[in-house]
C-alpha cells in the first residue's frame, strides 16, 4: 500500500518509527516531513499528506503531532479526506470497518510507541465492511463538503 505521512516537530521520532515499521512490512511511504526537530507548523505537513490521499497519489495517510488534534483538524479540511484521531486499537478497527477512513492521526505525546504501532497495524490491516448502512452514513458525511 502507498501511504502518505506527515508530522510536526512534536512527533518526529514517532513518525520515523512508524515509517520504518511500515516499510519493513512492504508498504511504500511518501514522507512529507517534517524531517528535523526544529519548531514548525503542523498544518503545512498535514495538508500535504492529506492532499496526496485526496488526489489519489496515496491510498491512505497518517499524520502525527503531539496530541494528534491539530493534524486531524487540518487533514479533515481537505476535501475527500476522512481522518480519525486514534488512541486505541478498537477505534482503529471500527473507524475502518464503519467509516472507511482514509487517514488516521495519532498523538505522540498521548500514545506510546508500542501502542501506536498496534494502532497503525490495526488501521492498515482492517477493511471497510461494505455494509449499506455504513456506506449510506459515509455518503451523508461526505455530502457535507458540498455545502
Amino acid at each position: 500500500m502507498k501511504i502518505s505521512i506527515g508530522c510536526d516537530h512534536g512527533a518526529l521520532d514517532l513518525k520515523n518509527t512508524v515509517v520504518k515499521h511500515l516499510e519493513a512490512q512492504g508498504h511504500q511511504i511518501v514522507d512529507f516531513g517534517t524531517h528535523t526537530p526544529d519548531s514548525c507548523d503542523y498544518p503545512d505537513y498535514a495538508a500535504q499528506a492529506a492532499k496526496a490521499v485526496a488526489e489519489g497519489v496515496c491510498q491512505r495517510g497518517i499524520v502525527l503531532c503531539t496530541t494528534g488534534i491539530g493534524v486531524s483538524i487540518a487533514a479533515n479540511k481537505v476535501k475527500g479526506v476522512r481522518c480519525a484521531l486514534l488512541s486505541d486499537v478498537m477505534s482503529a478497527r471500527m473507524t475502518r470497518e464503519h467509516n472507511d477512513t482514509n487517514m488516521m492521526a495519532i498523538g505522540a505525546g498521548v500514545v506510546g510507541q508500542m501502542l501506536a504501532l498496534q494502532i497503525v497495524d490495526t488501521w492498515i490491516g482492517t477493511d471497510f465492511s461494505g455494509s449499506e448502512r455504513h456506506q449510506r452514513r459515509i455518503d451523508k458525511v461526505m455530502a457535507l463538503e458540498q455545502n
